[in-house]
C-alpha cells in the first residue's frame, strides 16, 4: 500500500500555516532510527521522493520527520523535499531555548505567586519553642504531623538513628517525605541497627533513598532513637512506647547530640544496599549473629546488639548449629572463629 497522488492529511497536520507550525509539536525530539534511516535515504535519491513512492512501512518515520521539520511537503508536486538539519537545529534550539526562558521566568515568579500561601503556612498554630527547654508532644497522630513540618522546613540537613523494627506502614510515609526532601538538594543521613537488613520493608527504603543521595550506616550497638533537622531542632523519644516525643531547640543540648550521633557514625559500617538487597534480606542476620557469638556475646546480648528478640536468635543460631554441627554455643562460637583449623 502507498501514499494518494496528494499529501495524506494525517502526515501534513498543521503544515498549511507554515513550516513554523509543522514542528512545533516535535520542537523537544529527535529523530528515531527509522526516521534517520529514511532521511538519509531520500537524500540518497536527491533529497526529493513523491508521496507515491513512500511505501507504507516507511508512513509513520515520514510523519516523525515531518513533524520535526526534516521533511517539507510539497503539495504542488505530491512530494517530500529535504530540509536542512541545520536550519531545523537553529530553529529548534531557538524554540527549546525560549521555552527554557520561560521556565526560567515561572521559577522565578513562583515564590511570589505562593506568597499568600507561605504566609497562611508559617501562621499556622505550632507548639510553642522555648529556648534552653523542649517542647513535649503527645500522641503518634501529633508526633508525626510535628516531624512532617520539621522535614518540609529543612533546608539543609537531617540526621536520624532509627534502631530497631520500622513497621512498613511508618516506612511509606517516610519515603514519600526523604525522597522530597532528597530532591530539595537537602542530605540525609540514617543510623539502623543490624535488624534493618532483615526487613523487606526497610531493605526497599534504603534502596530507594541510597539511590538517590542519602546515606545509611549499620551500628551493632544500641542507640536511642533520635531526629536532628538543620542541626537546630531534635526529636528524641519521651516514653518507653514511643508515644511521647521531646522537640529540643537549646543550642548547647543540640551540639551534645549532634557530637553524639557523629561519634556513632564514625564507628558504624556502611551498607552495599543494592547488593543486600539481591541477597535476600534473610542473607545478613544469622551471619551477623554468627558473628557477635564468634566474639564472645551470649544468646540475650546478641538480640540485644542486634536489637532482635530472644525468640529469633535463638531461631538463628539454631540453623547455624546446624550448618557447623556444633552442640553447644561455646564450640558454635569456637567454629565460627576457625577453631577446627588451630589444631
Amino acid at each position: 500500500m502507498t501514499f494518494e497522488a496528494t499529501a495524506d492529511p494525517s502526515t501534513t497536520r498543521g503544515t498549511a500555516a507554515g513550516d513554523g507550525s509543522a514542528t512545533a509539536a516535535g520542537a523537544a525530539s529527535e529523530p528515531d532510527e527509522a526516521a534517520r534511516r529514511v532521511y538519509l535515504a531520500i537524500l540518497a535519491d536527491g533529497g526529493r521522493v513523491r508521496f507515491a513512492d513512500v511505501p507504507e512501512s516507511d508512513r509513520e518515520p515520514v510523519r516523525q520527520l515531518v513533524s520535526i521539520g526534516l521533511l517539507m511537503t510539497n503539495p504542488m508536486d505530491a512530494c517530500y523535499t529535504a530540509v536542512s538539519p541545520r536550519s531545523v537545529s537553529d530553529r529548534l534550539g531557538a524554540e527549546l531555548r525560549s521555552e527554557a526562558t520561560r521556565l526560567l521566568v515561572r521559577a522565578e515568579n513562583l515564590p511570589g505567586a505562593l506568597d499568600s500561601l507561605t504566609r497562611a503556612y508559617d501562621a499556622m498554630p505550632r507548639p510553642p519553642e522555648r529556648s534552653g527547654g523542649a517542647v513535649y508532644v503527645e500522641g503518634h497522630i501529633h508526633i508525626r504531623h510535628r516531624i512532617s513540618q520539621l522535614v518540609s522546613d529543612c533546608r539543609t540537613e537531617v540526621l536520624t538513628a532509627q534502631p530497631g523494627h520500622r513497621p512498613p506502614d511508618a516506612l511509606k510515609i517516610a519515603i514519600q517525605q526523604d525522597v522530597k526532601l532528597l530532591q530539595r538538594g537537602c542530605s540525609l543521613r540514617t543510623l539502623y541497627q543490624p535488624v534493618a537488613i532483615s526487613e523487606p520493608a526497610a531493605l526497599a527504603y534504603a534502596e530507594e533513598v541510597t539511590r538517590r543521595g542519602s546515606l545509611i550506616r549499620i551500628l551493632d550497638e544500641p542507640f536511642q532513637r533520635l531526629m536532628i533537622f538543620d542541626r537546630s531542632v531534635a526529636v528524641i523519644s519521651a516514653s518507653d512506647d514511643h508515644s511521647t516525643a521531646a522537640f529540643i531547640s537549646d543550642p548547647a543540648a543540640i551540639a551534645f547530640i549532634v557530637n553524639a550521633f557523629e561519634r556513632d557514625w564514625s564507628r558504624a559500617d556502611a551498607t552495599d544496599w543494592s547488593a543486600v538487597l539481591s541477597q535476600g534480606p534473610a542473607h545478613n542476620a544469622p551471619d551477623r549473629v554468627g558473628r557477635l557469638l564468634a566474639r564472645g556475646l551470649t544468646q540475650r546480648a546478641v538480640a540485644t546488639r542486634l536489637g532482635l528478640s530472644e525468640r529469633t536468635v535463638a531461631a538463628h543460631i539454631s540453623r547455624l548449629r546446624d550448618r557447623y554441627g556444633a552442640q553447644t554455643l561455646f564450640q558454635l562460637g569456637w567454629l565460627m572463629r576457625g577453631g577446627r583449623d588451630d589444631g
